[in-house]
């Protein structure tokens, strides 16, 4: 029979039994029937404590509104408001409301005199003839709460406000005071918000979130009371979108607690269930609507906090099923050796040595399974091996010829693309504005540009008219060549921005770059990882009016005489940013002798130094004071110089311009001395 059924019967008939005694399908049951009991125990116990919590919330709130309609409904309460300056009807309402205030929950009452708008509040401190504690005005914002609720039909409310007069928050007990079909005044009581809290919300159980909610859903009671929507329930569709209790739920189950909302008013005294996304966790909530109080209770009950069912039992079957899986993985381990492992490794045996060259070595090929026809396979192998090791040599031979010839082709390509970046080096270079600088400018400029390849993503501009001339630096993202093709697509943007706007309004060019570049390069076309964003830095100079304008995107502009230095910030926002930033021009005088820079990120950035940190700002401004009173020729080997020695051997990380000027030409220098680009491509 174990002959018949072979290797991969006794495994999969080994397998089956384990697998069969392991109880899996019990497990699964088992499992199963433990989560439905559990959320079985999670509704129950939310239901009981919902309808617990409306009972603890409906007798003391309804207690307070009896009280208060009493006290409004009270002939002495009615005299007293016809007849206020009488002292007979003044003492008798003294004396009653008394009574009223010991019972009330706060033990203080208010009462509001609708014709003059007197409002008085006691707390057991005021005198008979006191007056009143302010007059309510229908011009004043915090007083509408009142005129509200006295325009409406009701003829009561329940109200969580906050008195900015007591500096208190408390629940209101609002009842009208009315005779004859009209309104005489409001009385009532207050319960304290705290007390309430800490009786109701705050002594709630593990993983379980009490709340009150009007039928709109704006949160009258919670925990934290900033979640509060103060005075909602004399404007109920006014209270904050944040202040709800849909705001508290995910997006996609608002709708639904709209809907439970809505069936609990209609169904009161029946609590109702629904899973939800609530403050970013799942959540059981129950809601139970309190007809007395037109208010709603809910529970938002985390089912894995709770303690909704006793460990230990779990934790017994647990173990003990833990010893069963245990006992028949060792079974299943002990068989797998018997039948498997053992033969397999005599056959690793005579596999090794074969591998080592005993080609006469024999593998087991007696039994009548698959081990035995894995033995006779083998031993095919050896003797085809033995044959193949024999034509090795030649056709290694003819693998290294193909080799050669294949990486012939790739140095013959290698070859074309390097060609092809030099030349493009050279179209790049042709872009470069030197010969119209050194016209222009001759001695009065200077320029270190330095690509991290053979080509790269900076490049400088100058653009002169009769009135002055524009000089700019631009950063474009990337290196090498997608740098070199932004750098192409980017001097475009610049020409036509300039054929378009002129040279003289650096800000309007920015802007100009900026709006059709981002129509010729839309972001939505294009993969998140391209980057098409470019620093920009752009100065109109003036020499007849010794002013300069300057508007920039992340390159900023240094001004210096070698004494001080003045440092005009660029916009924070690059060029095709994905928020478009706003470019203003900046205005300086220049003056004789001044230095003026502008520089990419990539001279800032050059890590170097004992640390590896980037050279930085203050290291670079302090270069320029010390260089700025030379000849721009010097300055700029003393830049280059300077940037060498602190990048070491540290390789350059980025493309690196650096673009200075003067406003007249410096005494003792030759026009014919022009300050070219003092390095290219390394």
């Amino acid at each position: 029979m174990a002959a018949f059924l072979g290797l991969r019967g006794k495994s999969v008939v080994t397998l089956l039994l384990a697998c069969l005694l392991a109880l899996i399908p019990a497990g699964l049951i088992g499992w199963k029937a433990v989560d439905d009991i559990h959320r079985h125990f999670a509704q129950a116990y939310a239901e009981n404590y919902t309808l617990l919590q409306m009972q603890r919330i409906v007798a003391p709130v309804s207690r307070e509104l009896a009280l208060s309609r009493r006290f409004a409904d009270s002939v002495v309460t009615r005299e007293w408001l016809n007849h206020r300056e009488d002292e007979t009807y003044r003492a008798r309402f003294h004396e009653e409301s008394e009574g009223f205030r010991r019972q009330l929950a706060s033990q203080a009452y208010f009462i509001v005199d609708h014709a003059t708008g007197a409002y008085f509040f006691n707390d057991g401190g005021l005198a008979q003839d006191a007056g009143p504690t302010y007059h309510l005005s229908p011009d004043e914002p915090g007083d509408a709460w009142y005129f509200d609720l006295m325009a409406s039909s009701a003829s009561y409310n329940i109200n969580v406000n906050v008195d900015r007069t007591l500096q208190q928050a408390m629940i209101w007990i609002n009842v009208k005071v009315m005779e004859n079909g009209e309104a005489l005044g409001l009385a009532g009581g207050s319960i304290d918000l705290s007390d309430f809290l800490d009786h109701f919300m705050r002594q709630a159980p593990a993983g379980l979130l009490p709340m009150v909610v009007d039928r709109q859903g704006a949160i009258q009671v919670h925990p934290d009371i900033a979640q509060i929507a103060w005075s909602s329930f004399n404007t109920p569709l006014e209270a904050e979108e944040s202040q709800r209790l849909q705001h508290l739920v995910g997006d996609a189950d608002r709708t639904e607690v709209t809907r439970a909302l809505q069936e609990a008013v209609r169904r009161p005294g029946t609590i109702h269930h629904l899973e939800v996304d609530f403050e970013g966790r799942p959540k059981l909530l129950t809601l139970g609507y309190i007809p007395e109080l037109q208010w709603l209770l809910v529970s938002a009950l985390d089912t894995g906090t709770a303690q909704l069912l006793e460990s230990r039992w779990l934790w017994t079957l647990a173990v003990a099923l833990t010893l069963i899986l245990g006992t028949l993985l060792l079974a299943f381990a002990y068989a797998t050796d018997r039948l498997i492992l053992a033969p397999l490794n005599r056959l690793k045996a005579s596999a090794q040595a074969i591998a080592g060259g005993d080609y006469r070595s024999r593998l087991p090929t007696e039994r009548g399974d698959e081990i035995g026809a894995l033995s006779q396979a083998f031993s095919r192998m050896a003797s085809q091996v033995e044959r193949y090791t024999r034509d090795l040599e030649g056709q290694v031979r003819e693998r290294t010829q193909a080799l050669e010839a294949a990486h012939a082709k790739v140095a013959t390509a290698h070859q074309q693309l390097g060609d092809s970046i030099q030349y493009a080096s050279i179209i790049q270079r042709a872009i470069l504005p030197d010969r119209p600088l050194n016209q222009h400018l001759s001695h009065r400029y200077g320029v270190l540009w330095k690509p991290r390849d053979t080509v790269g993503g900076d490049f400088y501009v100058f653009h002169a008219s009769g009135r002055g001339y524009l000089l700019g630096v631009a950063d474009c993202a990337g290196h090498g060549v997608p740098g070199a093709m932004m750098t192409m697509l980017a001097r475009a943007l610049i020409d036509q921005a300039i054929a378009r706007r002129g040279a003289d309004d650096p800000a309007a060019l920015l802007a100009d770059i900026d709006r059709h570049g981002r129509e010729l390069l839309p972001a939505d076309h294009l993969p998140s990882s391209i980057a098409t964003n470019m620093d920009l830095g752009l100065v109109w100079v003036e020499p007849d009016r010794k002013r300069l304008t300057f508007a920039g995107a992340k390159i900023d502009l240094y001004a210096s005489d070698g004494d001080t230095l003045t440092r005009l910030k660029a916009n924070k926002r690059a060029i095709g940013h994905r928020r478009p930033g706003e470019y203003v021009n900046q205005t300086l005088a220049m003056t004789s002798g001044a230095s003026y820079y502008l520089c990419s990120d990539g001279f800032l950035d050059q890590a170097g130094g004992s640390h590896g940190f980037g050279f930085g700002n203050p290291r670079f401004e302090a270069l320029i004071k010390a260089q700025a009173s030379r000849p721009l020729a010097e300055q700029m080997r003393a830049f280059e110089a300077a940037l060498q020695a602190y990048r070491g051997a540290l390789p350059q990380r980025d493309d690196i311009t650096l673009l200075a000027f003067r406003a007249e030409p410096d005494e003792g220098l030759s026009p014919q001395s022009p300050t070219g680009p003092t390095a290219g491509p390394r």
